[in-house]
């Protein structure tokens, strides 16, 4: 078991999450995050800019449509253009020229995402580049490190990651490492003032290894933690019953990060999830903003996915009914906006068979248009979600989400339904 951490590095660790409302019957919470560069009301999505931008939108147009705060990603950016450079720029807030608030996470999901390309030790995780072939060593310090240099509001500790699909003794060794990592983010942590460490619950699908894990990190005074290793490819039964443990034993002053939710299982074609809208057959059910909704409802206020983004370079949009594949046929002569209800630029200035001649005319701004109407309907989703819960409604808005997003109760996800029973929201 990992020793505690040495109190004199965590006495003033800062309460960044004030609590603005709270759902009486299920575990939903509205609140604001108070960072360096302005408040972030919660539930938020926050899009991902792995190397200091999102792909197909500019940092002006996501400013625009109310985005209060974005990802990078302390390996990539590590790698290219270096921590030097960014620092150069006044951070990465200048680099960028973002002027609202930055998440970097550490790093430690390359060691998933390129594990034939590195090697863990209790030392760190040593990567081979994947641009130029050069081996480095990415320690707790070293992730520590860089994410002060790009100056985000938020950096995460570095984390042992394994796939959630992993079993047997790596499971357990990942979780006693990552504590002890987190021990020696917080001992590295130069500006604490300034920028809010998150720790990073982990132990698999095991849950006593996972509330081990809990009871451990929550001894420390971090600023938030965050539920990692899920989304990666274990049944969403499995997934929804960790959300759910993790929430419960989390402190409720703190915000909750549910990290890469929804990754795996939608990145496929985009209509892996729910039903065919009759009459529509371009249009699937899609089960991403059914996962927001639900990890709400168990207690989760921040989110990351790099789902809409990429799903817009794939030529679909997000709609509440799920998604439109606006490459097929039928969309050919509709020249109604993607969603009349939408207020974003794509929607306001362009129709459906716009769009629909773009994609097959293999001309970029498609694309561009698409990941700006994707984001849109990702804030939009995430501040009605805030909405119902501030004005007390949050059940009746799952069951018209449920019921727009799936039409029958019956038709909804087996583990959606039964992860909203358990925290007192049947649906009907």
């Amino acid at each position: 078991m990992a020793a505690a951490a040495n109190p004199t590095s965590l006495e003033s660790g800062p309460r960044i999450m004030r609590l603005v409302a709270e759902c009486s019957r299920s575990r939903a919470r509205a609140g604001e995050l108070r960072l360096q560069h302005g408040p972030v009301a919660t539930p938020v999505f926050m899009p991902v800019g792995t190397q200091a931008t999102m792909k197909g939108i500019t940092a002006e147009q996501l400013d625009a449509l109310g985005c209060r705060i974005c990802l990078g990603n302390t390996y990539h950016l590590g790698q290219r253009p270096g921590p030097e450079l960014i620092q150069k720029a006044h951070g990465l807030h200048g680099f960028m020229n973002w002027p609202h608030n930055l998440l970097t996470d550490s790093g430690g999901f390359q060691m998933v995402s390129l594990v034939s390309l590195s090697e863990v030790t209790e030392e760190g995780v040593r990567f081979r580049s994947p641009y130029d072939g050069d081996e480095t060593l990415l320690s707790p310090e070293r992730s520590v490190e860089i994410q002060n240099a790009l100056g985000s509001d938020i950096i995460m500790q570095l984390d042992d990651v394994v796939s959630s699909t992993v079993t047997g003794p790596r499971v357990e060794e990942a979780m006693h490492r990552s504590i002890r990592w987190l021990d020696r983010c917080i001992a590295a942590h130069r500006r604490p003032d300034k920028q809010n460490l998150f720790a990073i619950i982990q132990g698999g699908l095991d849950a006593n290894l996972r509330a081990t894990c809990l009871e451990e990190m929550t001894k420390r005074d971090v600023p938030g933690f965050a539920i990692g290793g899920l989304s990666g490819g274990e049944s969403k039964g499995q997934f929804w019953k960790m959300v759910a443990l993790s929430t419960s034993k989390l402190p409720k002053d703190k915000p909750r990060y549910l990290m890469g939710v929804g990754y795996v299982e939608e990145m496929g074609d985009c209509t892996t999830y729910g039903k065919q809208i009759p009459g529509d057959p371009g249009q699937g059910g899609m089960g991403y903003a059914t996962d927001l909704v639900v990890c709400v409802a168990l207690g989760c206020d921040m989110f990351d996915c790099v789902f809409p983004t990429r799903t817009a370079r794939f030529g679909s949009a997000l709609v509440p009914t799920g998604n439109l594949q606006l490459k097929k046929k039928q969309y050919e002569k509709d020249f109604r906006p993607i969603d009349p209800a939408c207020a974003c630029p794509t929607c306001q200035k362009h129709s459906r068979a716009f769009l629909h001649a773009l994609l097959h005319s293999d001309n970029t701004a498609s694309l561009h248009h698409l990941t700006v109407h994707n984001i849109a309907y990702q804030l939009r989703l995430m501040s009605a979600v805030r909405t119902s819960i501030v004005e007390k409604r949050f059940p009746d808005f799952v069951q018209d989400f449920m019921g727009t997003m799936y039409g029958d109760p019956a038709l909804c996800p087996a583990w959606a339904t039964e992860a909203l029973a358990s925290v007192g929201i049947t649906l009907h």
